[in-house]
């Protein structure tokens, strides 16, 4: 995802020039000479933003925005230099759905999708994400050119990336747990998931569906939220912008032809680095529940034993009395002893 800041849209520049004022009243004539655009055009600019949320005051000396008055916005033109990447929904059945119909669309890789709220929110095989307003929901569409075998490898990439962002936001360590989730302080913080579509051996596209409790209310007692943490409201916009440039980081790192010829060691070995209850009795179950965010009791148990990372292709790893045992990411999930 580059940064153009020469591809302003006219709301972007607007915003920017009211907001470098704080507060000040600037007349529409001069921000129609500063934006290239007549004084109607400036007018219709402001209502589609007033419109969108924003509060622009408008009076005989022209137009202001008061800071205080700021909400927590994620229109693509909050994302200067990038806008083109950037689609919000205020209301959508799922990021992840948004997202499949723009690959299939052809839509430049790197593109996101946010969403206010979600009246489908997905979790892993199908079950159900709770969004709740005030929540970060969105999903990143890429092209990877990457082996459908290696599909586990982008996963990795956007957990870790989740973690670090949210330990270095919260100061708190966030932990990650097998196969898709982040937690802090014993409570899930954030889930992912991921779609892939594929041609013969090569991943055609691939997209990751990521949830985040932010200033929302967490949705059980075994949840957390990052404005509970840190006793105060933050913004959405800034934690999406650390973990995609979180992304961004670690896809240099672990998607680098060098990176490659060590197979996945090297970012098994972060995700371990980062991994809670390595070392813990744990069992690898099938769930029965359909809601994400809940555990009641296992339809289906595999095995009991002692959780001891993953490998390199991203499988559990369980070492038992007798042997020591893989599991994909597949329909399975792991619990700690104690946790159900």
């Amino acid at each position: 995802m580059k940064n153009n800041t020469n591809q302003l849209s006219s709301k972007a520049q607007l915003l920017n020039i009211l907001r470098e004022k704080q507060g000040e009243n600037i007349s529409g004539t001069k921000l129609a000479n500063e934006l290239g655009v007549s004084r109607v055009a400036v007018w219709k600019i402001v209502q589609s933003l007033t419109q969108a949320g924003y509060s622009i005051d408008t009076g005989e000396a022209g137009y202001s925005i008061n800071p205080k008055h700021e909400k927590d916005f994620l229109y693509p033109w909050e994302f200067s230099g990038m806008e083109k990447y950037f689609n919000h929904y205020n209301n959508t059945t799922s990021t992840m759905d948004r997202a499949r119909e723009a690959a299939f669309r052809g839509v430049e890789s790197g593109s996101v999708f946010t969403a206010e709220k979600q009246s489908a929110g997905r979790g892993r095989n199908g079950r159900t994400w709770v969004s709740r307003q005030g929540g970060l929901f969105f999903t990143i569409l890429e092209k990877p050119n990457l082996a459908v075998a290696d599909y586990t490898l982008f996963s990795l990439i956007i957990q870790i990336a989740a973690a670090k962002s949210l330990t270095s936001i919260c100061g708190k360590k966030a932990a990650l747990r097998w196969p898709n989730d982040v937690y802090m302080d014993n409570r899930k913080i954030a889930g992912i998931t991921t779609e892939i579509s594929a041609e013969g051996d090569l991943i055609k596209w691939l997209s990751a569906g990521i949830g985040i409790n932010v200033n929302n209310p967490a949705p059980s007692a075994k949840a957390a939220c990052c404005c509970e943490i840190l006793h105060r409201k933050i913004s959405r916009h800034d934690v999406l912008i650390k973990i995609l440039e979180e992304i961004e980081t670690m896809k240099n790192k672990f998607t680098s032809t060098a990176a490659y010829s060590q197979g996945n060691r090297t970012l098994a070995a972060e995700w371990n680095s980062l991994a809670g209850c390595i070392g813990a009795r744990a069992v690898v179950f099938e769930p029965e529940q359909k809601d994400e965010n809940s555990l009641d009791k296992p339809c289906k148990i595999y095995s009991r034993g002692i959780f001891e990372g993953i490998d390199p292709k991203g499988r559990c790893i369980l070492k038992t009395d007798d042997t020591t045992l893989y599991f994909d990411q597949g329909v399975v999930s792991l619990a700690f002893l104690g946790s159900f």
